[in-house]
């Protein structure tokens, strides 16, 4: 229960927060021996974030009904990181990429370009500027989510940054991004979690979901509030030491 708790914890907050939900859940599973930590599980966390986002942005979901060219720029932008995405498993080249190093460099590098990206002062916005060429290059900079440490909401928003939106438009195309993000991981693990037949494990599963819902959805309600006031240096600074740390670990 625990452990369930925590995990939830770990990932509604670090989801769509601009640090890495992998990384963390990686770095956890390193340093602590979860026994709860598992494929079904994880897909329950997933299942717990991606209600939230559509409970939080539901007005702008169902606007997806009646704009469908927001519906197709979100889909284009989705599509480029679920292909790499699903090579990238199926050939086992994920597992390659998961070493404390790795996750030490990302979380430094992407920490200063995020710094850099929140330097301008930009105008554009969702409503006006967001075309299928945004959509597109917002969606191939996505790609780099999948190495652990880079954050998907942290590299979705500095490319929003670089490409001129304002802070709050480019997390805004960060989680409605989200959602056929994590819809594509819910449903490629769904399987496991309907199958299953043992009523104590299914149990932590729904508990995992609950958490994990609450915890992403007051994530979510606390950023947007956040990035209105204040800039994304809290966030930097948090990466930055992480990354020392874990170079320091990795190389010392």
């Amino acid at each position: 229960m625990i452990e369930i708790f925590i995990l939830s914890s770990i990932q509604g907050v670090t989801e769509f927060l601009p640090i890495s939900s992998s990384s963390h859940l990686i770095l956890i599973s390193n340093f602590i021996n979860f026994q709860m930590q598992s494929l079904v599980i994880d897909v329950s966390l997933h299942i717990g974030s991606l209600i939230a986002v559509v409970t939080y942005f539901y007005k702008d979901i169902l606007e997806f009904f009646k704009n469908r060219q927001l519906f197709f720029k979100i889909l284009i932008s989705s599509v480029p990181v679920m292909i790499v995405g699903f090579f990238l498993v199926k050939t086992n080249l994920i597992e390659k990429i998961r070493s404390i190093e790795i996750i030490g460099w990302t979380t430094l590098i992407f920490g200063i370009l995020l710094y850099i990206s929140d330097k301008f002062k930009l105008e554009k916005n969702l409503s006006l500027d967001f075309n299928y060429k945004v959509a597109l290059i917002i969606g191939l900079f996505q790609i780099l989510s999948l190495i652990p440490g880079v954050s998907r909401s942290g590299i979705t928003i500095t490319a929003g940054r670089f490409l001129g939106f304002k802070r709050f438009d480019a997390s805004k195309i960060s989680f409605l991004l989200s959602v056929p993000t994590l819809g594509a991981v819910s449903v490629y693990g769904l399987s496991a979690l309907v199958t299953e037949k043992n009523f104590d494990v299914l149990s932590l599963n729904y508990l995992s979901i609950f958490f994990s819902f609450i915890f992403s959805y007051f994530t979510i309600k606390f950023f947007l509030k956040y990035i209105r006031k204040f800039s994304m240096n809290l966030f930097v600074f948090y990466r930055l030491v992480l990354g020392c740390s874990l170079l320091s670990i990795t190389y010392l």
